[in-house]
């Protein structure tokens, strides 16, 4: 059985930044990355954590850091083997804490699109465009795309919304020049991610990526194609025309929907049956994308 949601962790003397899913402790020329069980929706961070999916996430986003083979900003994944403080207990960030390389951020989302789906299925209905990226008429909701399209987004503060972007205005910010190897790099990673989760039952709708450079090079860094990051969809129930079922947060999303929430004050408390079933989605997604039974159940 579960234990009780990891929602904030504490490490004493670190200088911490809190966002909406990590803790991240600054060491100097590296950084301490905790992955809690926070969940978010419709840009809130709920009250009512998950628990293990912090656990989900670090697993699946050490299993593709490895799978695709670029450049990352990982540095190591056991706890044991990290030179942290003494004194402080290791238990909490077993399967969730890796050390990673610090770097300048580009400050884009790298958001790739297969298939045409959320808010870019929104605009396409209104435009025919997604993200100002013009796309064949008549297609329907979550139709997969001729071919994967490149759809950057500004990076938001905590309880701010992600801002999408055309890519002239991402050209504007970063410069010609790294846009262009932005939009390959995160292309590639995509069709590869795409490849390995089709063969195991899933098909990655979406995902999106942030990179990092430092000494010159630009990395792959936070997270990689996790629920969280993605919109993943079983394969075998896969039909066109209207949303999919999914392995990510959607019993959360359908469950604040169908609620008397705003959507613009606090959010409620999640019910235990949404907690169980949306953790469970996540370790079935970790499962068959990583092809190894998940070691907290």
């Amino acid at each position: 059985m579960p234990g009780l949601p990891l929602l904030e962790t504490e490490l004493p003397d670190l200088p911490l930044k809190r966002g909406k899913v990590r803790d991240v402790y600054d060491l100097g020329e590296q950084l301490l990355l905790v992955s809690s069980d926070r969940i978010s929706a419709f840009d809130w961070v709920l009250p009512t954590g998950i628990p293990d999916k912090g656990r989900v996430l670090t697993q699946v986003s050490n299993f593709w850091f490895e799978k695709v083979d670029v450049p990352n900003h990982l540095l190591e994944t056991d706890v044991t083997q990290m030179s942290l403080p003494a004194g402080i207990d290791l238990e909490p960030l077993v399967g969730r804490a890796v050390l990673v390389r610090k770097t300048a951020v580009v400050p884009i989302e790298c958001v790739v699109r297969g298939y045409l789906a959320g808010s870019g299925w929104k605009e396409y209905q209104a435009d025919g465009t997604v993200c100002g990226v013009p796309l064949p008429a008549g297609l329907q909701e979550s139709d997969r795309l001729p071919e994967p399209i490149f759809t950057p987004a500004t990076k938001a503060e905590m309880g701010d919304h992600d801002e999408n972007i055309s890519f002239a205005r991402m050209c504007q910010e970063v410069g010609a020049e790294l846009a262009e190897e932005l939009r390959r790099r995160s292309i590639e990673i995509y069709q590869r991610g795409a490849e390995h989760a089709q063969n195991v039952g899933i098909l990655l709708a979406d995902t999106k990526f942030e990179f990092g450079q430092v000494d010159g090079e630009l990395i792959l860094i936070d997270e990689a194609m996790t629920p969280d990051s993605s919109r993943f969809w079983p394969a075998d129930l896969y039909e066109p025309g209207h949303s999919q079922p999914s392995y990510d947060k959607q019993f959360v999303r359908d469950w604040l929907s169908a609620s008397d929430w705003d959507k613009n004050s606090e959010p409620p408390e999640l019910p235990p049956d949404v907690v169980e079933r949306t953790r469970e989605k996540y370790i079935e997604a970790c499962e068959l994308i990583t092809g190894a039974p998940f070691p907290w159940k």
